[in-house]
């Protein structure tokens, strides 16, 4: 037997080596996911409530930097102007106009001038049917219904009272009108004052020409006393006098019938109840914000109805 005692005694050391401080760097790496986290999240709203038009501009922005930054658009901003207050008018305070809020002004704009336009498109045409509904029931100017003629036109309803062979409106080269055309003139003045339209009158004569030529009395100023004649009486009926416009003698410079200038329909007298924008361009042409008023028609709409001398036939 041995000596447990002459054994030899092994010591086994094991060497722990205590790990080194990290340093946190953990810490950045999260921070830096939460960070993302959030640029997402944030990009995933602004995505969502982002109009289209809004997107289409950023991507051009993208795509095309330089032309956007030229011309505008949602990819740079909307804004018409970087002024304080916005457009051209440097007296507002509301901050800039935007394109999009100018276009939708305009549209609905225009949208309401149509349905005026419409609305007194569908007003003349009544006022039409009204006029041809009085001579229909009229006996005493039925029967002179040819020699009306009605019309809807882009300036507005046009009524032509015209002549024919052996039934003229005026006097032989006068600007006296006969007692039919007196009663015609009349009844029409009654129904034109229902309606708040403004309107022009116009004379036109046949090619005849007087015997003392261009120099004397001629066709321009028959043309131009018939027209004013026809207003005396339209005012007689009752009809507002302010409601005129335009007083005019266009002698044979309109013919109704190109091919016969000597036809008799070519002598007609010519009201047009005018549509809003007929009127404003002969308003425009008083000068911007001016009323026209009677005192300030033309001189040919204040004649004094001048002597006519013997004409041909047919004046």
């Amino acid at each position: 037997m041995s000596d447990d005692s002459s054994r030899p005694i092994v010591i086994k050391r094991v060497k722990k080596v205590v790990g080194g401080h990290h340093g946190g760097a953990w810490k950045l790496a999260y921070a830096d996911f939460v960070t993302a986290m959030m640029a997402f999240f944030l990009l995933m709203w602004l995505l969502g409530s982002t109009a289209k038009g809004d997107l289409e501009g950023i991507a051009e922005y993208f795509q095309n930097p330089l032309k956007v930054s030229m011309q505008g658009g949602s990819g740079s901003g909307d804004a018409t102007s970087v002024i304080q207050g916005g457009g051209l008018d440097l007296a507002r305070q509301n901050g800039q106009v935007r394109k999009g809020e100018d276009a939708a002004k305009n549209s609905v704009a225009k949208a309401k001038k149509e349905e005026a336009r419409e609305r007194e498109r569908v007003m003349l045409k009544e006022l039409k049917k009204r006029i041809e509904d009085v001579i229909d029931s009229n006996p005493a100017i039925k029967q002179f219904k040819n020699q009306l003629l009605l019309d809807i036109t882009s300036e507005g309803l046009r009524i032509q009272i015209v002549d024919e062979q052996n039934r003229p409106m005026f006097d032989l080269a006068g600007d006296q009108l006969k007692p039919y055309t007196k009663e015609i003139l009349r009844e029409i003045g009654k129904v034109l004052n229902e309606v708040p339209n403004r309107l022009t009158l116009s004379g036109h004569t046949d090619a005849a020409q007087f015997a003392s030529g261009s120099r004397g009395f001629s066709n321009w100023e028959l043309s131009a006393n018939r027209a004013n004649s026809s207003r005396r009486e339209l005012i007689a009926a009752g009809m507002d006098e302010h409601k005129v416009l335009r007083v005019v003698g266009m002698s044979s410079t309109v013919l109704f019938d190109r091919n016969d200038p000597l036809n008799p329909v070519n002598r007609r007298i010519s009201i047009v109840v005018l549509n809003k924008d007929t009127e404003e361009s002969f308003l425009q042409e008083a000068g911007p914000d001016v009323e026209v008023s009677q005192d300030a028609l033309p001189a040919s709409d204040t004649l004094t109805p001048a002597k006519a001398p013997p004409g041909r036939p047919g004046q």
